[in-house]
Order: structure tokens, then sequence, then C-alpha cells
């Protein structure tokens, strides 16, 4: 069994690469080539803890895959230097059900979430978008800026978050790294983030809308990743109102993301309007049609995304020499 830490894996999965993967992987979920069922939540009450398992198989023109990955999110750990999350993606073998490897999870997740986006991103922003606006300056906000920045030619991107601190270390960390522009500013307000924003990019685990509806340019393309529960809302229901509605899967969206089941509730849109990604790269469904159109990409996660990445970064891995081998 081959074992890959997290910066071994951060080293198998490049941006680009892992992109073209999850466009696969939502190819594959929409033309019915994945078995996966929905996530399982185990609540750990007395810890104040959740665990969820996700299981995929996909058998596309890649290959096969199969894998299940463990997210452990338990809300005491800060308090005691822990992290919040920790993660792990186990990979079998999908023609004997053998153990093939086990991959450091958090890593994966978030590169895999910011491919994610960063495929919808390449299909439904405008080609021009030069400048970006991230909410958020967690994990998750640095992939989805680079992975935004992979996929079209930022000039000037706009962090915006509630704690000034993490905003200033994300731009320390991140500007003039690889694709990313050295033009990364702290947004004072969430207006300022977005009014001259192409893209917007929201990853926070905030309850209700980071931004105002009226402070969207036209044609400006949105991914929602941080709602993950019904009551949580990201992006204004006016704007999923008015927008191009894409999601990941649509059996998981409508289920957990309070970002579409809260303006669903409210009769503001409609469940037959939305499209998956990948029947938009299947050809089965329209994305953008025109240049001032709001296009709005959101995605909860699903297994797929972590079965492709993981299949990537194994091929990846012992191209390289990566990882330790140990007897199972």
């Amino acid at each position: 069994m081959l074992i890959l830490d997290a910066a071994e894996v951060r080293q198998a999965l490049p941006m680009g690469e892992c992109i073209s993967a999850m466009k696969g992987a939502y190819a594959a979920l929409s033309a019915g080539q994945v078995e996966m069922p929905p996530r399982m939540r185990l609540p750990v009450g007395p810890h104040d803890g959740l665990s969820l398992f996700m299981p995929a198989f996909v058998d596309d023109v890649e290959g096969q895959a199969l894998a299940v990955k463990i997210v452990s999110v338990f809300n005491r750990n800060p308090a005691r230097g822990l992290p919040l999350i920790h993660a792990a993606v186990l990979v079998l073998s999908a023609e004997t059900g053998a153990v093939e490897a086990l991959l450091e999870g958090a890593a994966l997740t978030a590169i895999r979430t910011g491919a994610g986006s960063g495929a919808a991103i390449d299909i439904l922003a405008r080609p021009d978008a030069a400048a970006l606006a991230v909410f958020g300056a967690g994990a998750q906000a640095r992939t989805q800026l680079e992975a935004a920045c992979t996929v079209r030619a930022i000039e000037t991107a706009w962090v915006y978050d509630p704690s000034v601190e993490r905003c200033t270390a994300l731009i320390a960390e991140m500007a003039g790294r690889g694709p990313i522009p050295n033009d990364l500013r702290a947004a004072g307000t969430p207006r300022e983030a977005v009014r001259e924003a192409d893209i917007v990019c929201a990853a926070t685990t905030s309850a209700n809308p980071v931004f105002d509806d009226a402070d969207l340019r036209p044609g400006t393309h949105i991914s929602g990743v941080g709602s993950y529960t019904p009551q949580m809302q990201e992006i204004p229901a006016e704007t999923i109102a008015r927008a191009r509605v894409v999601v990941d899967s649509r059996v998981a969206v409508l289920a957990e993301a309070g970002d579409l089941v809260i303006p669903l509730q409210a009769g503001q849109t409609r469940a037959a309007d939305i499209a998956e990604l990948g029947e938009i790269l299947t050809g089965t469904a329209a994305g953008r049609t025109n240049d001032r159109q709001i296009t709005f990409f959101k995605s909860v996660g699903v297994a797929v995304q972590d079965a492709a990445a993981a299949r990537l970064a194994l091929a990846n891995a012992r191209r390289l020499g990566l990882g330790t081998e140990v007897a199972w």
C-alpha cells in the first residue's frame, strides 16, 4: 500500500491537471458512469464532531477508480490547537477490492474543490475575465484563487475576510505564486471586492449572503463552495433568481445547499432550470449564452471528485517516486 502525506498529495496534484480531472469526473457523473451513494453523516455528539463517509466507483474513459473519503469535523479541535478538519482517502483496487493507497485527505479536498471551481470557471466565465474577488481566507480560498488564475488571465484579485489578519496572511503567501498575479488587494468591504470583479469565488462558512446582488457587474461568474447545509446561504437569493445556475450534482445540491434550497422553497427559482456542469461538458445542456449573463456554479463536493483526484495523484506519485510503501 502506498501512503501519501499532505506535501506529497500537493506535489502529485498540479492544479491544471486536477482541473482536467474534475471535468472528466463531472462528465462521468452526468453520463451515468459513476456509482455514488449520498454521503453518510455520523454525528459524534459527546465531542461536538461529525464524520462524513463518501464512497465512489468510476468507470469512464480514464479507466476505473474505487475510493472512499472520510472527513471529520470536530468543532472543539481549534481550542485544542488541532485542525478543525481531518480527512483521509482510501483507494481500493476496482478489480479486486484490495487496498492500494491511503492519501491525506485535507490537502486532496482543498485541491479538488478548487479544481472543480476552476473547471466551472473555464466553462462558464467570460473568456476576457481579468478581475477576481475571493471571499474567505482559508485553505479553500487559496485553491479557489489558484484555480481561477489557472484558467483565466487574472490581473487583479480582491480578497475579503472579516479577519484582517487572515486576509493579510493569504495575500502575503499567495501573491505572485504560479499563475497568481502580484496584484492581490485586501477589500475593506464586500462591495469593494465585487464591484469590479468578473469572477467571484465564495469559500466561507457564512450562514448569510456575503455580498449584495446589486453590487454585481453584468456578466459576472460566481462559484460558491462554502455553504454545505440547507440553512447556509453564501449567495443572495436575488442573484440565484437571475443567474444561469449550474451545479456539481443536482441530487447532492438540492439536498444540502441552502444557496439553492432557500430560493427554491421561496419560489424564486426552479429545479428544472438547474443544470449539472457535466451536462454542459457532454453537450446536453447550455452554459453561458451571452456576455452580460450572470452565471453561478454551486458545489457541495461529491465523492467522484475524490476518486478522480486520487486516481490522478496515484499515477503522478508512482511516476515521480513519491510516497511510502508499507506492507498490508
